[in-house]
């Protein structure tokens, strides 16, 4: 059975819905911090994906709404923080939270959006959802951090990519699946697919967006082009070209790295020229093809179908 788009916009809406008529927190401040970065846009992906997973497994989407919203709202706390961290200057084509409310208070309406989540989620969903998602926080600043640490090595490897992209994106993914399994009732081998769905379609999620980062617009893709270059994240791309070009290549990101020396539009074609752009459409797609194999168990219906047709997206 394949989903009617009027039924995908029906589901949407309830997100968005829950979003304007019934998010609030204690602190207003910190409400219309939050409120602003959701005004912003986003695809919403990670409630959809909760609220996908509970039908996939027999239960009611509705019903399944504020912990679905909880998915969004612990990665709009991360996007937060990552701003600060990256001294960003817009998200999603708006300012960053930032650039609005300064540095301080948005460490701290990051901090406390993450404990306001947890004391929700703690009084009203059983054991182990609260573990599921305080592991996912740990795995995120883990990653994060190896993140930073791996700034400007070009010595990075793909399965060291990975791994930072497993805990950095992966994880909220994996667990926005795994709780929706848990918490329609869904039997084990249901809730291990779905968990692994989840993984692997953050991992081709995060390609996609280190790709786009060499190949969309700026206002497509809602901050400056190149933006992760200019960090010295070591993007897969990059990596990828790496391992194909030659040593002036290689000089030339290093130089770029540490001194700025080329333009920015210089290392963005050497990128595609070395094979960095085909190459990770070619990983993008081997990882769709493992998240779309993980459903498998799954029965089949409106839910599996547009699970696959998530993942099936990332490669367009």
């Amino acid at each position: 059975m394949i989903r009617e788009p009027e039924e995908e916009t029906a589901l949407l809406d309830l997100v968005e819905n829950y979003f304007r008529s019934s998010f609030t927190t204690e602190n207003p401040i910190i409400t219309e911090a939050v409120r602003r970065m959701l005004a912003a846009g986003g695809k919403r992906l990670r409630p959809r994906v909760t609220l996908l997973a509970v039908e996939a497994c027999g239960g009611d989407a509705p019903s399944s709404l504020h912990l679905a919203g909880y998915m969004e709202l612990i990665h709009v706390a991360t996007l937060i923080h990552d701003d600060v961290v990256d001294r960003a200057e817009t998200r999603r084509g708006v300012n960053a939270t930032a650039v609005d409310f300064g540095n301080r208070t948005s460490v701290l309406a990051g901090d406390y959006l993450f404990a306001w989540i947890f004391k929700n989620v703690t009084a009203n969903y059983p054991a182990p959802i609260p573990q599921v998602l305080a592991t996912t926080l740990a795995e995120i600043c883990d990653g994060e951090v190896l993140q930073l640490h791996a700034l400007g090595e070009l010595r990075t490897t793909v399965p060291a990519y990975v791994a930072i992209a497993r805990k950095k994106t992966a994880s909220l993914f994996a667990a926005a699946a795994e709780c929706g399994a848990i918490v329609a009732g869904g039997p084990p081998e249901y809730v291990d697919a779905l968990r692994e769905f989840g993984d692997r379609y953050g991992i081709a999620f995060q390609m996609r967006d280190d790709l786009l980062d060499v190949t969309a617009e700026s206002a497509a893709l809602g901050k400056p082009v190149g933006n992760d270059l200019a960090e010295r994240k070591m993007t897969i791309p990059l990596i990828l070209a790496l391992a194909r070009g030659d040593d002036d290549f290689r000089d030339a990101v290093r130089g770029f790295f540490s001194t700025g020396a080329l333009p920015l539009a210089q290392i963005v074609e050497a990128i595609e020229r070395y094979g960095g752009v085909a190459g990770t459409r070619t990983e993008i797609a081997r990882w769709v093809d493992e998240a779309k194999r993980a459903l498998q168990p799954l029965p089949e219906g409106a839910a599996k179908e547009s699970l696959s047709a998530l993942a099936d997206a990332l490669k367009e």
